[in-house]
């Protein structure tokens, strides 16, 4: 029997290529933090039965994407500045690590990689696509780890990339310019190339640590700015030192 080039056909459960869909469109922002989700809304959007549904958000659960809520239903999580600077600390030394090793094991193809994901986020800029961008963005730090030859770095570094994809997306909205973007890689991507191993981590560990923050901060003040208590709190707080202004 001659063979005629046909790939064969994948068999995905439903379930996971139901927790695929409502994944990417988690992490990509077309569905927003703190959406509630029904299960016999997404099982009718996807047209599948209500248990592959339930199966689906669990599983997003595990990875911190969405969250049951008693009495309340399902929501899609938010995150706060505690779990950015959670984030962008964990983050800040698996990078940092991943930088140096790039730089120790560099190839010519691993030059191409890194050069190859530098200029998608360039061309990506340039077109000034939010969406796009976030996602060149995300490619870049990814490809490090990839590159990195670290295999349990990558395992860690799993468990919580659908939370930095959503965290650089944030982060990204609050940088002035597409351009400004790029210019916050250009170090890092310079020194890997150019074969300096601690430079290359020591940026890769300041830009996290410096966007995140920044991130954190934000969200901080978003936060105290939605809670009435905390924001009496402030209110009595600014009256007590105008108070002690006047007495001096």
């Amino acid at each position: 029997m001659s063979v005629i080039g046909i790939h064969p056909i994948n068999k995905v459960p439903v379930e996971i290529q139901a927790a695929e869909a409502l994944r990417e469109a988690i992490v990509s922002g077309r569905i927003s933090p703190g959406s509630r989700i029904t299960e016999a809304q997404l099982a009718a959007e996807l047209q599948l039965s209500r248990a592959s549904a339930r199966a689906a958000l669990h599983q997003l659960a595990k990875e911190g994407l969405t969250s049951l809520i008693p009495y309340t239903g399902w929501t899609v999580a938010t995150l706060s500045a505690a779990d950015v600077w959670e984030l962008y600390t964990l983050r800040s030394g698996l990078e940092r690590l991943a930088a140096k090793l790039v730089v120790q094991t560099l190839s010519v193809d691993k030059s191409s990689a890194l050069g190859a994901a530098w200029i998608t986020l360039r061309d990506a800029c340039s077109r000034g696509d939010k969406e796009e961008i976030a996602e060149a963005d995300f490619a870049l730090h990814k490809a490090l780890i990839e590159l990195s030859g670290h295999s349990r770095l990558k395992l860690q570094y799993e468990t919580i990339e659908r939370q930095i994809r959503m965290c650089i997306r944030s982060s990204d909205a609050l940088v002035e310019s597409p351009e400004a973007i790029l210019e916050q890689h250009r170090p890092l991507v310079e020194a890997i190339l150019a074969g300096r191993s601690d430079e290359a981590g020591a940026h890769a560990e300041a830009h996290n640590l410096t966007e995140g923050e920044k991130l954190r901060e934000h969200l901080a003040k978003t936060e105290t700015d939605q809670d009435p208590a905390l924001r009496v709190s402030r209110g009595a707080t600014r009256l007590r030192n105008s108070k002690g202004r006047k007495s001096a």
